[in-house]
C-alpha cells in the first residue's frame, strides 16, 4: 500500500517531502542497478553535505554493477565507487566488528522532492544515509526546469520527470502526481 510521505526541513535544504524506501539488499540492488544501467545518461549523483555538493556525471554506461560482501560496486572502467547496501561480515581473516557494519549499512533510503516557498516542488532526488545517518549518496533527478547541461530552461520540459513517476511507481506504488508539474519555475541554493 502506498505511504504518505512526510515533510522535513532541513538546513541547507530546505523544507522536503520524504518517501521512504526499503532499505533491504534486495530492493537497494535492484532500485541502484536499475538507475546506474537504464539512467546512467540523465542523472548527476556523489554525496550531498553541509559543504560540499558532488554531482558527478557518468562517462558512459557502466561496465559492471555487482554486489559483494554486502558492498554494491558500480564501475565505469576509468574509476568506480562503492557503497554498503546489505549485509557486510569482512572476510574469515578480517572479520568486521558488527557495530562497524551496522553504521556502513544503508539504513534510511528515500525519494524526495525539494518544495519552495510556495509548497511547489523545485528538485527531485534519492539519498541513502548509513546506520549512523550520514549521507552516502545522492542521486540527482532530471529537472524539468534545467536541461542537460544545467542551465535554466526558459520552458519547463515535464517529460524530464518521467525518471522520477517511473521510480515512485515501481517502488513506492504510486502513480504522478499533478503537483510536479505545478511549479512556475527553478529556485537555486
Amino acid at each position: 500500500m502506498p505511504q504518505e510521505p512526510r515533510t522535513v526541513v532541513e538546513p541547507g535544504m530546505g523544507r522536503l517531502e520524504v518517501f521512504s524506501l526499503d532499505t533491504s539488499e534486495e530492493t537497494l540492488f535492484a532500485l541502484l542497478r536499475d538507475i546506474f544501467e537504464n539512467y546512467w545518461q540523465v542523472i548527476r549523483f556523489g554525496p550531498l553535505i553541509q559543504g560540499a555538493a558532488w554531482e558527478i556525471r557518468a562517462p558512459g554506461a557502466p561496465s559492471r554493477i555487482v554486489l559483494s560482501d554486502g558492498y554494491l560496486t558500480v564501475d565505469f572502467g576509468a574509476w568506480h565507487f562503492h557503497i554498503c547496501i546489505g549485509r557486510h561480515r569482512g572476510s574469515p581473516n578480517n572479520p568486521v566488528d558488527p557495530g562497524l557494519a551496522t553504521h556502513r549499512r544503508t539504513a534510511r533510503a528515500e525519494l524526495y522532492r525539494q518544495l519552495k516557498a510556495d509548497g511547489t516542488p523545485n528538485f527531485w532526488g534519492l539519498r541513502l544515509f548509513n546506520g549512523k545517518d550520514e549521507q552516502q549518496l545522492t542521486v540527482y533527478l532530471p529537472n524539468p526546469y534545467l536541461s542537460d547541461d544545467d542551465r535554466v530552461l526558459a520552458t519547463p520540459d515535464w517529460s524530464r520527470l518521467a525518471m522520477w513517476d517511473d521510480l515512485r511507481k515501481r517502488y513506492l506504488g504510486l502513480e504522478p502526481e499533478e503537483r510536479d508539474r505545478s511549479s512556475t519555475g527553478f529556485v537555486h541554493g
